[in-house]
C-alpha cells in the first residue's frame, strides 16, 4: 500500500481544520421554510467532540459498529466523525430500504447503536431495527423515544483528546447497493477516504476555497467519496439538499463548483429545461452569436450550476447526445468509473481530454487492466480489505494475485481510456443462441430525451426488446389522441435509427411503454437509481409474449 502521511488521514485533518479554520464555516443544513442553519468549524467539532465522549463511555469494544441511517445532513457527517473519535466503526444504512434489508445489514454487522435522522418514511424502517438496539435521535428526525441527539450535546462535556488511527485501520463497512440478493459489506480505511481525495485532485483541482451540495445518499460510496473525502481533506463548505421539491433551491443558494450527479438526474435536469423550451427554439436560440451565450448561462443559473467548473458523471452510462446537450450550454461532463470495493475512484477523463463514451484513465490510486476474457481488474491503495465476515465472497471476487474483478467488460483506446461494454452478468441468451449485452443499446435507446428510464431484456425470446419508462406526470398525458400518436411516431423512428446500428442479433423487437413509476420505494431501482433487473422481468414477465404478438415498434402497458 502506498504510504500516506497520517496528518492527511480524515480525522487528523477535522483537528487541523478545527484549530486553523475555526470560524469558517464547514456546513450548510437547511432547516425548512427556507431557513439554513451554518455550522463553522469549531461548532461542528464542538458537538462531534460531545457526541464522541457519549459514544466511548458506553463501553463497547474498540471497533464496534454504529449505524447511522439518514437522508444527508450535517449530523451524518457529525455522527461519522464522532464514531471514528470514540473508536468505532461507522456502518451507513440507505435512507429508503426496507425494513428487511435494514434488519440484515444491522445483524450481518452485529451493530451496537443506531444514529437515526432525517428520513422520508420512518414508520416503514422503523420495523428494521433490531429490538432492544438504543438509538440516537438526531435534529429534523421524527423518530420519538430515542435519545435525542441535542440532549447529549448540552448534557455531556466534549472529548479532550484528539485519537488517531492508522491507514489501515477499519473506519467504516460500505454495504453495496444490491442490485442482486443481500448486499455486501466492503470493509474500508481510513486511507481509503485519503488515498481517493488525493487522486481527485489531478482532475477537480479541488481547494478549500470549493464548494459542493450534498444530495446523492451518503450511505453510497460515490458521495462519501467525492463529497465528505474531498470535504475533509481540502475543508471546503459543504451544502445540503432539503428535498425533491426544493433541490433548485439548494442548488442555487450552494452554486457549487464541484458537481457530480448519475444519469437519470442528468437526464431529468434536461428534461426540466426542455419542458419549458422546446429544443428547436432552444437550439435556434442558442445558435444566435451574443444572444446564445446569454440563453446559455441564464439556463445554467436557473440550473444553480452557473459556478461549476468541474461537472461529473457516473455509476451508468449517460446518453452521448444528453453529454452533447450539456456541452452545448459550456458544462462539460466528465465520465467517470468506480465502485464501491474501489471506493468509488478508479478512472475518470480528464478536463478537455475527455472522450464520449469512455470513462477515461486510471486515477492515481488505481491500476487497471483488462482479462483475457475481457473483464476489468483493478488494484490500488484505496481498495477494499474485503467483505465483512465473508471470506469466501472476498475470495471469489480477487485473483490469486490480488485484482479485484469487477465483473464489468471493458476496452481501451489508444489513449488508454477505458470504455466500459456491459456486465459479464447481464448479457443474455437469445432463443438463437445469441449473447446481447443491453447497457449499450439502452445508452442509445436513451438518447429519445421523452423517456427517463430503459431497460433492455429478452431472455429466451427470438429478438430482444426493450421496456421504458415516462417522466412524473406523462402517462396521463399521453393517455390518447394526437400527443400519444406523436410520441408514438417519434419513438418508433428513434427505435429505428438505435436498430440501424445494431447487429442483427442485437436489434430491437418493440420498446413497450410502461405507467408505473421505477423507483425505490416501489423496489424497482436500488438507492442509486440502477434498475434491478430481475425485479422488472419478473414484474412484467407474463406480458412479454403478448407484446410481441402485437408486431408494433411501440407497445403501451395497460395502466
Amino acid at each position: 500500500m502506498a504510504q500516506l502521511d497520517p496528518k492527511e488521514l480524515p480525522l487528523q485533518r477535522a483537528y487541523q481544520w478545527e484549530k486553523e479554520r475555526a470560524n469558517d464555516v464547514f456546513l450548510t443544513q437547511p432547516m425548512g421554510g427556507g431557513v439554513v442553519r451554518d455550522f463553522t468549524w469549531a461548532q461542528t467539532m464542538d458537538e462531534t467532540r460531545r457526541v464522541a465522549a457519549y459514544l466511548k463511555a458506553q463501553g463497547w469494544e474498540p471497533g464496534s459498529r454504529v449505524a447511522i441511517m439518514s437522508k444527508n445532513t450535517a449530523w451524518w457527517f457529525m455522527s461519522d466523525l464522532a464514531i471514528w473519535m470514540a473508536g468505532y466503526v461507522s456502518v451507513p444504512i440507505y435512507p429508503n430500504l426496507v425494513a428487511e434489508t435494514v434488519r440484515l445489514i444491522m445483524e450481518h454487522s452485529e451493530c451496537k447503536l443506531c444514529i437515526v435522522g432525517k428520513l422520508d418514511d420512518w414508520k416503514s424502517m422503523k420495523p428494521g431495527i433490531p429490538e432492544g438496539m438504543p438509538c440516537i435521535s438526531t435534529p429534523l428526525c421524527e423518530a420519538k423515544g430515542f435519545k435525542a441527539w441535542d440532549d447529549i450535546v448540552k448534557t455531556t462535556q466534549p472529548m479532550k483528546e484528539s485519537p488517531t488511527f492508522k491507514a489501515d485501520d477499519m473506519a467504516t463497512i460500505i454495504y453495496t447497493s444490491g442490485t442482486t440478493g443481500m448486499p455486501k459489506g466492503a470493509v474500508h480505511g481510513f486511507g481509503s477516504f485519503t488515498h481517493t481525495a488525493k487522486a481527485l485532485i489531478a482532475f477537480t483541482g479541488a481547494t478549500r476555497n470549493d464548494r459542493m451540495l450534498s444530495y446523492l445518499p451518503l450511505a453510497h460510496v460515490a458521495e462519501r467519496a467525492l463529497v465528505e473525502g474531498q470535504a475533509l481533506y481540502h475543508g471546503m463548505h459543504v451544502y445540503f439538499a432539503e428535498s425533491l421539491d426544493t433541490f433548485l433551491a439548494d442548488l442555487q443558494r450552494a452554486r457549487p463548483t464541484v458537481f457530480f450527479s448519475v444519469p437519470r438526474l442528468w437526464v431529468k435536469f434536461q428534461q426540466g429545461v426542455l419542458a419549458k423550451v422546446p429544443p428547436q427554439k432552444l437550439n435556434r436560440l442558442m445558435s444566435i452569436p451574443i444572444l446564445g451565450g446569454i440563453v446559455k448561462k441564464k439556463i445554467l443559473k436557473q440550473l444553480g450550476l452557473d459556478s461549476v467548473r468541474i461537472a461529473g458523471t457516473g455509476a451508468a452510462p449517460l446518453p452521448p447526445e444528453v453529454m452533447a446537450w450539456y456541452r452545448k450550454l459550456g458544462l462539460e461532463l466528465l465520465e467517470g468509473y468506480g465502485m464501491t470495493e474501489q471506493f468509488a475512484v478508479c478512472t475518470s477523463n480528464m478536463p478537455g481530454q475527455s472522450r464520449v463514451g469512455y470513462v477515461g484513465s486510471a486515477s492515481s490510486c488505481c491500476e487497471v487492466k483488462l482479462s483475457d476474457t475481457g473483464e476489468v481488474l483493478t488494484r490500488g491503495a484505496a481498495h477494499m480489505q474485503g467483505y465483512y465476515k465473508e471470506p469466501e465472497k472476498t475470495k471469489e471476487t480477487m485473483t490469486d494475485d490480488g485484482w479485484l474483478k469487477t465483473g464489468d467488460l471493458g476496452a481501451f483506446d489508444e489513449a488508454g481510456r477505458l470504455k466500459i461494454v456491459g456486465r459479464a452478468k447481464e448479457q443474455f441468451k437469445t432463443s438463437k443462441g445469441k449473447y446481447v449485452s443491453p447497457a449499450p443499446i439502452e445508452t442509445k435507446l436513451g438518447a429519445f430525451t421523452k423517456i427517463e428510464a430503459v431497460m433492455v431484456s429478452g431472455v429466451a425470446f427470438p429478438q430482444p426488446f426493450a421496456l421504458a419508462m415516462l417522466p412524473m406526470g406523462q402517462w396521463d398525458a399521453l393517455k390518447a389522441g394526437d400527443a400519444r400518436k406523436a410520441f408514438e411516431t417519434e419513438l418508433a423512428e428513434h427505435l429505428k435509427v438505435v436498430n440501424e446500428t445494431l447487429d442483427p442479433h442485437e436489434r430491437l423487437d418493440f420498446v413497450a411503454v410502461v405507467p408505473e413509476q421505477w423507483t425505490v420505494e416501489s423496489g424497482f431501482v436500488t438507492p442509486t437509481l440502477k434498475i434491478k433487473r430481475n425485479v422488472v422481468e419478473k414484474h412484467y414477465g407474463d406480458f412479454f409474449e403478448t407484446w410481441g404478438k402485437t408486431r408494433k415498434p411501440v407497445v403501451w402497458h395497460a395502466a
